[in-house]
């Protein structure tokens, strides 16, 4: 069941993105070769004892997770797409790093992802994270009350497959509110017109997941939780929790 939210609850959700994107932006300045991804996780966790926020991540066991999530932000390094668990891996120079992260304060969630290069970049890999926020902005833009949720998935999807890259199938944005994860999904590959009507009060992350190969095909890494491209290539993910109003779509974890 889809619930939407009021406009007090919007705003309030707002507060939840803010923190969110100041942990996203502290832990991206940290990043640099030799930091531990370990030490990326206490600068977000920082973040979010300094504002008196939760985790939404830690702990957090969804059906197709074998052990609990251990840390409050995902590092995904290199051909690892999302979901990766925080260890002593150290970053090297031409490293592409995505971090997800999300926070709970008073009640509600925002969620959000970037994705970045450390030290000297590869071309392919700058293409590669352009184009996610390209068709992160996308589906925001498709974010309009009398679109459907197809209409999303298709301009995400149109943006991501023009690229030449790979769409997992399985993965994708979702419902946000009092849990990290409501419904309704919201797949990255669509067709417009089809779906859930969006509605003034609906509250979604869109999160497009691209893979640099160009196939679609994953893997579960050892740890459970960390997915990985089975071509070896790189991956990119970018995220924003969205409010659907009436004036247009409103970003919540922007800073």
């Amino acid at each position: 069941m889809v619930e939407l939210k009021t406009d007090t609850s919007i705003d309030a959700m707002r507060e939840a993105g803010r923190v969110v994107a100041q942990a996203l932006a502290a832990a991206r300045k940290h990043a640099a070769v030799g930091v531990s991804l370990l030490e990326l996780d206490e600068v977000a966790h920082q973040v979010l004892r300094d504002a008196g926020a939760t985790s939404p991540f830690l702990g957090y066991r969804p059906s197709f997770a074998t052990t609990p999530f251990p840390a409050v932000l995902c590092t995904s390094v290199n051909d690892a797409i999302v979901h990766g668990i925080p260890t002593k891996y150290r970053l090297r120079d031409g490293d592409l790093v995505s971090i997800d992260f999300g926070a709970r304060l008073d009640g509600w969630v925002g969620d959000s992802a970037v994705s970045f290069t450390v030290g000297t970049p590869r071309p392919a890999d700058l293409t590669l994270v352009e184009t996610a926020e390209r068709a992160l902005a996308a589906g925001i833009a498709a974010a309009v009350v009398g679109n459907r949720i197809g209409d999303i998935a298709h301009a995400v999807g149109t943006v991501c497959r023009a690229g030449g890259y790979g769409v997992p199938q399985d993965f994708g944005g979702h419902g946000v509110g009092r849990q990290m994860h409501e419904d309704p999904s919201v797949p990255n590959e669509g067709r417009p017109g089809r779906g859930m009507p969006l509605r003034h009060g609906m509250v979604l992350a869109i999160e497009p997941m691209l893979i640099g190969g160009g196939t679609d095909g994953y893997h579960e890494a050892s740890d459970g939780w960390t997915l990985c491209t089975n071509d070896g290539s790189r991956a990119a993910h970018a995220e924003h929790t969205v409010a659907i109003t009436d004036a247009g779509p409103r970003i919540l974890t922007a800073l």
